[in-house]
C-alpha cells in the first residue's frame, strides 16, 4: 500500500504540472457566401472510409427532408478536403438558386486530373437526379457502400503486397541459417557414412 502511494505521489510531482492552452484565433480559409466555410484539416494522410462515412451522413440527411443545398452545407463540415470543397460549392451554389447542373459540377479551381474518381460518380449522380427528378439519396447510399468495399479492397490488396514483400528479408536471412544448420549436417552425416562404407 504504501509502495503505491509513494508510485502516486511521484507521478504527481513529475507530471503534476499544470498544463498551458494558448488558443488561436480562427480564421475561415473561404468563408461561403452565405455562412458556410471550409473545414480545415490537419496536414496527414485521409482516411479511405472517411470519403464513404461522409456519404452515409449525405444520404441520411436527404432521406430525413433537407434540401440538397442544406445536406450538402451539413455534410462538408466533416468530409475530406476534396468532398468539402465540392460540398460547399454545391451548397452555396444551390442556395443561390444556381441551376444543379453548374452548382455539382467540379469546381473550376481543381484540375479535372485531380478529381477523384468517387467525388466525380457522386458529381454525376446529383446532376442526373436533378435532371430525372430519381431520389438521390438511395444513390449515395449505394455510392458509400462503393467506396467502403473500394477501400476494403485497397486495404487488403496493401495488406497482402506487404506480406509478400516481408517474406523476401525473412528469406534472406533465414534461408543460409536453414542451409547451415538444417542441410550441410545432413550431407555431411551422409557423406560421412558413404565415405566409410567403401561406396564411392
Amino acid at each position: 500500500m504504501s509502495v503505491a502511494a509513494i508510485l502516486l505521489a511521484m507521478a504527481l510531482s513529475v507530471g503534476g504540472r499544470r498544463a498551458v492552452v494558448r488558443a488561436r484565433p480562427r480564421t475561415p480559409s473561404h468563408p461561403g457566401a452565405l455562412g458556410v466555410e471550409q473545414p480545415t484539416r490537419p496536414a496527414r494522410g485521409e482516411d479511405p472510409l472517411a470519403f464513404a462515412s461522409c456519404l452515409d451522413v449525405f444520404a441520411v440527411c436527404l432521406a430525413s427532408g433537407m434540401a440538397v443545398s442544406a445536406a450538402a452545407a451539413a455534410t462538408a463540415r466533416s468530409a475530406p478536403p476534396g468532398l468539402a470543397r465540392v460540398l460547399s460549392r454545391a451548397a452555396e451554389l444551390l442556395m443561390l438558386g444556381a441551376d444543379p447542373s453548374v452548382a455539382w459540377s467540379a469546381p473550376p479551381e481543381l484540375p479535372l486530373s485531380s478529381v477523384d474518381g468517387h467525388v466525380d460518380a457522386l458529381l454525376r449522380l446529383a446532376r442526373r437526379s436533378a435532371c430525372s427528378g430519381a431520389a438521390l439519396s438511395d444513390a449515395v447510399g449505394e455510392l458509400a457502400a462503393q467506396s467502403r468495399h473500394d477501400a476494403t479492397h485497397a486495404a487488403t490488396a496493401a495488406a497482402e503486397r506487404a506480406g509478400v514483400l516481408i517474406a523476401g528479408p525473412l528469406g534472406l536471412c533465414f534461408l543460409p541459417a536453414f542451409v547451415c544448420l538444417g542441410i550441410v549436417p545432413v550431407l555431411a552425416g551422409l557423406a560421412a557414412k558413404v565415405l566409410d562404407s567403401g561406396l564411392l
